[in-house]
C-alpha cells in the first residue's frame, strides 16, 4: 500500500477549507458556496486525490453506477457487443453517463434466473438504477424492475402493460418513408423482409409498410420473415425470389437483413437498384459498408440511448416522478441501393 496516497485532509489543507466542506464538495452536495467548490476542485487536481468510492457511497447512498441490462439477445457477450444495434446503444449510454461520473455495467439477462439476478444486483446497491433493452414483447424483465421499485428506463415501448418510462421511434412512420421512396422510384412489385413477429418494433415496421403501400394502391405485399440477422435476410430473399421472381423493390426491416438480401440479389445477377431497389432500416454501420451503399431509414439509436440515461438519472434523483416516454422521428437516408 502506498502510504503517500493523498487524503481528504490533504485536499482540505490545500484548499484552505474544513474537512467537512471538502467532503461535501467531493460528494456532490449542491449547497456549497461556488468559490469554496472551485478551491476544493483545484485542490483535488493539485494533490491527485482519488475519492474512496465505498466511503462516498455511504455519504450519498448511491453507487455511482447503473446497470445496462440486455434481455432477449439470445447470444453471448461477444455477440451482443458485436451487434451494430446493441453496440450503438452501449456507445450512446457510455458517452452520456461518463461526464456525469456514472459508470454503466453490462448485464445479460436471457433466462428467468438471469433476470432475477439482474434485479438482485441492483437491489443490493451495486447500481442506482437500470437501463433495459428488451427485444421480445413477452419479456418479464420490465415488470420485474417495476415491481421491485427500482428506477428503470426501457428502450422501446413495453410489450406488456407496464408503468415504466421508455424511449422509442415512430417505426410505422419510418416504414412508410421506405414505401413512399420505393413507389416514387417507380417500383410496382414490392415485397418486404419483416423482423420477428414477437418484437413490437418489427410489428410496427411491417404494419406501417403495408398501410403505406395500400395507400399507393398495392393491396398485397409479399412478406418473408427474418430475425434481424444477415443470414436470415439471405434466406428470406431466396424465398421471395422463388415465389415472386419479377419483384422490383425490397424493404428489409433492418440493415443487416438488407445486406443479406443484397448478397442474394447479386448472386442471382439482379442489378441493384436497376432491377431491384433495396431499402433497409436503422442506418447502422452495415448500411455504409455494402456495395452499393444502402438506402435506409435512420434510427438515432445513440441519441435515444442518451435520452434513456437522462431520464433514468432524473428518476434516480426523484423516484416519485411518473413514467414518461420520448418518441423520436425517423428520416430516410437515400444512397445507391434505391
Amino acid at each position: 500500500m502506498n502510504s503517500n496516497r493523498p487524503t481528504l485532509e490533504d485536499v482540505a489543507k490545500a484548499a484552505g477549507v474544513s474537512r467537512a466542506t471538502a467532503s461535501r464538495v467531493i460528494n456532490g452536495v449542491l449547497t456549497v458556496d461556488p468559490a469554496m467548490q472551485s478551491k476544493v476542485e483545484a485542490a483535488v487536481r493539485t494533490t491527485g486525490y482519488v475519492p474512496n468510492t465505498a466511503a462516498r457511497s455511504l455519504v450519498t447512498r448511491k453507487a455511482g453506477a447503473i446497470a445496462l441490462v440486455i434481455s432477449g439477445s439470445d447470444g453471448s457477450a461477444e455477440q451482443v457487443l458485436g451487434d451494430p444495434f446493441f453496440g450503438r446503444i452501449t456507445s450512446g449510454v457510455v458517452k452520456s453517463l461518463l461526464p456525469q461520473k456514472v459508470h454503466p455495467t453490462l448485464v445479460l439477462a436471457d433466462s428467468d434466473a438471469a433476470r432475477a439476478d439482474a434485479v438482485a444486483y441492483v437491489r443490493q446497491g451495486k447500481a442506482d438504477g437500470a437501463l433495459l433493452v428488451s427485444t421480445h414483447s413477452d419479456d418479464t424483465l420490465p415488470g420485474l424492475f417495476v415491481d421491485a421499485g427500482i428506477p428503470a428506463v426501457l428502450f422501446a415501448r413495453p410489450g406488456r402493460d407496464v408503468p415504466i418510462s421508455y424511449v422509442d421511434l415512430a417505426h410505422e412512420r419510418g416504414a412508410a418513408l421506405a414505401a413512399d421512396h420505393l413507389v416514387a422510384r417507380g417500383c410496382r412489385r414490392v415485397a418486404t423482409i419483416a423482423g420477428p413477429s414477437d418484437v413490437p418494433a418489427a410489428q410496427d415496421r411491417l404494419t406501417g409498410f403495408r398501410h403505406a403501400m395500400a395507400r399507393h394502391g398495392q393491396a398485397y405485399v409479399p412478406v418473408a420473415k427474418g430475425n434481424f440477422t444477415r443470414e436470415s435476410g439471405e434466406q428470406a430473399m431466396l424465398e421471395l425470389l422463388a415465389a415472386h421472381p419479377d419483384l422490383d423493390g425490397i424493404f428489409a426491416a433492418n440493415d443487416l437483413m438488407a445486406t443479406g438480401a443484397l448478397k442474394i440479389l447479386q448472386s442471382h445477377h439482379r442489378s441493384v437498384p436497376a432491377d431491384v431497389a433495396v431499402v433497409g432500416f436503422d442506418d447502422s454501420e452495415p448500411a455504409h459498408s455494402t456495395r452499393p451503399q444502402l438506402t435506409t431509414v435512420a434510427q438515432p439509436v445513440e441519441e435515444m440511448a442518451a435520452e434513456m440515461a437522462r431520464i433514468l438519472l432524473t428518476h434516480i434523483e426523484d423516484p416519485t416522478l411518473p413514467p414518461t416516454s420520448v418518441i423520436f422521428d425517423p428520416h430516410l437516408v437515400p444512397r445507391e441501393s434505391a
